[in-house]
């Protein structure tokens, strides 16, 4: 049985009174029978176990039904940055998803997955952050955005440019450090506040915000023109930054508040030589466009 806790006393947390509660729950156990540390307690963590877990996780969102999940003791289950509750949640409600894409964090124990819904019933684009270690999933935060609250949002496009991209493994000798990945990705992300940063731009680069690609291309094509140096704000601090990164496909993805509202979002790097080759933004609204002034639609872009 898994119990889901409030995070509003911070991440990872549980509240005093609930934590105590277990411990005194594991204690009391404790003394009736020989107790061993859970796998998930010692920290084990490997590609395929992250991918079960994963996977796992998707077959639940696909029924609608958190019985294909091995959920630890304690689990937390997040939507938009904010406490939910996996009974209520849109993990509850089965969704057929038309397109998805994982990365896979072995140091973090976690990982991300991108998914589009075109049901024209009630659209999604999401972006799902999963804990797991030993097999057993103690976290899910799920960035939820529909045609309400989505910036830019275009599951129609968001599905049509995402899967044509090339997001594929990287050769080992061609692979960046994790501290590379990371210094790229925030590179970016500081950029939005201070203009004195240097970001690695790759060209050609194509971002997908939301329902708007800035190359002027064809699905999975590339100009040599194209940048993803185009429409950066300005003054708009990004904190709170949580972090999967994958060195295996040149991926980091980072889970955020942003602006003064601080709005839930999450971006996606592909980097490839140290350079940001693919940009995907997934942000949830709490204000019509989040409170930023629409981009202006670069030459040529969809």
């Amino acid at each position: 049985m898994a119990f889901v806790r409030d995070r509003k006393s911070g991440r990872g947390q549980a509240p005093r009174k609930s934590r105590v509660k277990g411990l005194l729950g594991s204690a009391l156990a404790c003394g009736l029978v020989l107790c061993t540390a859970p796998a998930f307690a010692q920290g084990v963590c490997d590609r395929a176990g992250l991918q079960a877990s994963t996977d796992s996780y998707l077959a639940a969102q696909t029924m609608g039904d958190t019985s294909p999940m091995k959920l630890g003791s304690w689990m937390d289950y997040m939507e938009n940055l904010d406490e939910s509750t996996l009974s209520t949640g849109l993990i509850s409600k089965p969704e057929k998803i038309d397109f998805h894409r994982s990365i896979l964090d072995t140091q973090s124990c976690s990982s991300f997955t991108e998914m589009v819904i075109t049901d024209p019933a009630h659209p999604y684009v999401l972006g799902a952050l999963v804990t797991a270690r030993g097999g057993q999933i103690g976290g899910i935060d799920v960035m939820v955005t529909d045609a309400k609250n989505g910036w830019l949002f275009n599951p129609g496009n968001t599905l049509k440019y995402s899967q044509a991209e090339n997001w594929g493994e990287i050769p080992v000798a061609d692979r960046d450090s994790r501290e590379t990945l990371l210094a790229a990705a925030n590179a970016y992300l500081d950029d939005f506040n201070d203009k004195k940063v240097v970001v690695p731009w790759g060209t050609p680069c194509e971002r997908l915000e939301g329902g708007l690609y800035t190359s002027k291309a064809a699905p999975g094509q590339s100009l040599p023109g194209d940048s993803c140096n185009v429409g950066v704000p300005s003054g708009v601090k990004i904190v709170d930054r949580q972090y999967v990164v994958d060195p295996e496909f040149g991926a980091v993805t980072v889970f955020n508040h942003l602006g003064t509202n601080a709005e839930p979002d999450s971006h996606t790097f592909r980097i490839e030589h140290g350079k940001i080759r693919y940009v995907h933004t997934i942000t949830a609204c709490k204000i019509t466009n989040c409170g930023l002034k629409l981009p202006s639609r670069p030459p040529g872009a969809s």
